[in-house]
């Protein structure tokens, strides 16, 4: 595999892989629709072509609101191999918060499906905010025209306007310096900030995770985690698409589809987060399916307990599961355990910086030490963003002077390198003066049997300031009382982690990125 460098920018990295892999298969699509490498970068370069015919060229940015689909990709190849900058945008969001994002980024046209789990994303925009500048632009990506001024193949059609040449030409003018994607963080405080990202740093950063975790041209990666995420966007397609890897884009994470998938197209990469090998291994169907040609995973979180580990090795067949840690402001890739790490070390820890990056544990100031060696993360590296879209307040405020990205997770190094995540500063809470970090607390849990999910917050407490509430979600078939777990719990943990309250849930709620929305629990707790 030629080093990084050589592919120079996002969109070259298809032209390569046509000359390396030609007809071997690309993408599968809905209705197992194929795409070879070679056809895909043919159906790029007409996406490039219509992009330069609709008026987007260097510097511009585009909003991308889609599910994982093999448009979202020629969508995104073609907007950045015209030279313009996408923006990709949660398809959760409500109208409110797509506009904010798209006028924050400057964003001069949008590309959005016209009907996604209920919503026409550019019908809403126009009802709410009709004056938004990337409205006077829009393409419907999948699904009927709709709202948008071009249904996916009209806008293809626009490519009838230039020749291949000049999208070869765009393609090559593009630098590893370019910024390839303006990607805004989820906002759980304030508004979302837009991280600025370079081709250079995602080519650098996953062609060499890509390698570690042994990603070859035989393989086909089933990708789950949403293309508006780098989880699913740079460790997804774009790491598969460097190595020859057949992309199988799934728009919407169902557990007994997903068994379907791997069975048929015998897929043998799967990453994501770990509810999603939770809801597998407990899926009424896994036991009649076959899964030996499931190889590589990494699940990311701060609580996988190695039982889940161990049954990922076991009951579906992997062999290799690994575990990383990243932030978009890191370009999303931090820290990863390695091939040959145990089961202990890749439930317990992140594993150890990527090559050419620091991890640093900060001492004292602002970060605060919670206890020897524990403290805030900070972060420096080629893979660190430039800075915050706009926004030169926040980005001085998480990027200091020597260039260190203070990242506000609290965690610290043990003895052989590897990094453990102690928890978010921001939810960290106190009870009678000791610190309560809940993702600390959430893992200790996770070691009563009858739980299969837990998330813990802090709540307010007469006596003790706050305490914690657990949210648990027990293992089918499990029954799991508050009295027997903080039971359990006081004899397992230290009297201030032990959680005060405990509420039964059917299921934690979450982002489509899978993170647990605490606001939302916090709320549930508040009304009761």
């Amino acid at each position: 595999m030629p080093h990084d460098q050589e592919f120079q920018s996002i969109p070259n990295v298809i032209r390569l892989a046509a000359r390396r892999f030609g007809d071997a298969p690309a993408l599968l699509d809905r209705d197992e629709q194929r795409l070879s490498f070679t056809e895909l970068e043919e159906l790029m370069l007409r996406s490039v072509r219509s992009a330069v015919a609709l008026g987007i060229g260097p510097g511009d940015r585009v909003g991308l609101c889609a599910p994982n689909s093999a448009e979202w990709i020629v969508a995104a190849l073609g907007i950045q191999g015209a030279g313009g900058v996408v923006v990709p945008l949660n398809t959760r969001f409500k109208a409110g918060e797509i506009s904010y994002i798209l006028r924050k980024s400057g964003a001069k046209a949008l590309f959005a499906a016209a009907s996604f789990l209920g919503a026409d994303y550019i019908a809403d925009l126009e009802a709410s905010d009709p004056d938004l500048p990337a409205l006077r632009r829009t393409v419907s990506v999948l699904g009927p025209r709709g709202s948008a001024d071009l249904a996916w193949s009209e806008f293809l059609d626009l490519a009838g306007e230039s020749d291949e040449s000049a999208a070869h030409a765009a393609i090559d003018r593009l630098t590893p310096d370019d910024v390839s994607d303006v990607m805004f963080t989820s906002g759980t405080t304030g508004h979302p900030k837009g991280v600025i990202l370079t081709h250079g740093q995602s080519l650098r950063a996953y062609g060499w995770m890509s390698e570690e975790y042994t990603f070859r041209a035989s393989d086909t990666f089933l990708v789950v985690p949403p293309f508006f995420h780098c989880f699913g966007y740079k460790a997804g397609w774009l790491a598969s698409f460097m190595h020859g890897v057949t992309v199988i884009p799934m728009p919407v994470f169902d557990a007994g589809r997903a068994l379907e998938i791997i069975e048929r197209e015998r897929v043998s990469i799967l990453l994501g987060p770990p509810t999603i090998f939770h809801d597998l291994l407990h899926h009424p169907e896994r036991p009649g399916r076959d899964l030996t040609s499931l190889r590589v995973s990494m699940t990311g979180g701060t609580t996988i307990p190695e039982s889940l580990i161990r049954a990922m090795k076991k009951e579906l067949s992997f062999d290799i599961v690994l575990s990383a840690y990243g932030l978009t402001e890191s370009s999303a890739l931090v820290t990863t355990t390695r091939l040959g790490d145990t089961e202990e070390t890749v439930a317990r820890t992140t594993g150890r910086p990527i090559p050419d990056v620091e991890v640093r544990i900060a001492e004292g100031g602002e970060a605060g030490v919670a206890e020897k060696g524990v403290g805030e993360i900070l972060v420096r590296g080629y893979n660190v963003t430039s800075g915050y879209w706009d926004d030169p307040g926040a980005t001085a405020e998480a990027i200091d002077a020597e260039g260190w990205l203070h990242t506000g997770d609290v965690g610290h190094v043990d003895a052989a390198g590897n990094l453990a995540i102690v928890d978010r500063k921001k939810e960290l809470y106190i009870v009678g003066g000791f610190n309560a970090y809940p993702a600390e607390i959430e893992k200790l849990l996770l070691g009563y049997e009858p739980i299969a999910q837990v998330a813990v917050i802090g709540v307010p407490d007469e006596r003790l300031g706050e305490v914690g509430c657990a949210f648990v979600v027990p293992r089918p078939g499990a029954e799991v009382t508050e009295a027997a777990l903080i039971a359990w719990a006081r004899e397992h943990m230290a009297n201030f982690k032990v959680p005060r309250h405990v509420r039964i849930a059917d299921r934690l709620p979450r982002n489509a990125s899978q993170k647990v929305l605490k606001h939302e629990l916090r709320a549930r707790f508040g009304s009761r």
